[in-house]
């Protein structure tokens, strides 16, 4: 059962950046915009803020508030789909017999959002991309959670936009986009615990959207998130 502290968070939604408009939308949510306003990013220089593309601004926009005062950190990105967006208009380009773009390319792959991150704060830690269709959150906390046996602090930062019109019959996404940034500590921040519960210790509760149940428990609006798996198995985020 991994431990750790989590010593900070941030996210972001269209209107949702602050822990009190969190805790309103959950209590009353409302449909959202299918479009995050374009953060400034004043952290990053121009010529390198224009690379970042929507799912990238999304976690700039989460993880740059976090690593005001830090120097190196290693990092864990995940996100479902990645830029489907971009990924598209390539295909698309394919299809069309037109020659590639090697720069819609390079930023279209996985990993690039945290690369492009991690150039822009001349951080050479490492970093890891992942991406699953299921429980992607609690698998991304258990990557982070796993890395702090060799390092202090880890930041986990999870984020998705909206599939393209073409894909939505098919696969289901979150509405809007959104970011959250998490850091992860051994020393520093409230404790923390990840289980993975059997099909018979689990209890169903609540949402089974990811996204909302673990936005409800960072909130303080409940002391555990569930996340069931399509296995049949639970993961379980508990505060200790």
């Amino acid at each position: 059962m991994p431990e750790f502290k989590l010593q900070s968070w941030h996210a972001v939604a269209p209107g949702l950046e602050t822990l009190a408009c969190w805790r309103s939308w959950l209590e009353h949510p409302v449909p959202l915009d299918a479009d995050l306003p374009k953060a400034a990013l004043k952290q990053i220089p121009p010529l390198m803020r224009r690379r970042f593309t929507a799912p990238g601004r999304c976690a700039a926009a989460a993880a740059l508030p976090l690593l005001q005062e830090a120097d190196q950190v290693p990092a864990v990105f995940a996100s479902r789909h990645g830029d489907t967006h971009l990924t598209l208009s390539l295909l698309e380009e394919v299809a069309e017999q037109q020659p590639m773009s090697p720069t819609g390319f390079s930023l279209a792959v996985h990993n690039a959002v945290s690369g492009l991150l991690s150039i822009a704060r001349k951080d050479v830690s490492e970093v890891t991309a992942i991406a699953a269709m299921d429980c992607l959150l609690p698998l991304a906390l258990l990557e982070a959670a796993t890395r702090l046996q060799d390092h202090p602090q880890v930041l986990c930062v999870l984020y998705d936009v909206p599939l393209p019109e073409l894909y939505r019959p098919f696969v289901s996404g979150e509405p809007f986009p959104f970011a959250l940034a998490m850091l992860l500590s051994r020393d520093e921040g409230e404790p923390i615990s990840l289980e993975l519960l059997s099909g018979r210790q689990q209890q169903q509760q609540g949402s089974t959207d990811d996204l909302i149940n673990m936005m409800r428990f960072l909130c303080g609006m409940g002391d555990s998130a569930n996340f069931p798996s399509q296995t049949g198995s639970c993961w379980q985020l508990c505060r200790v």
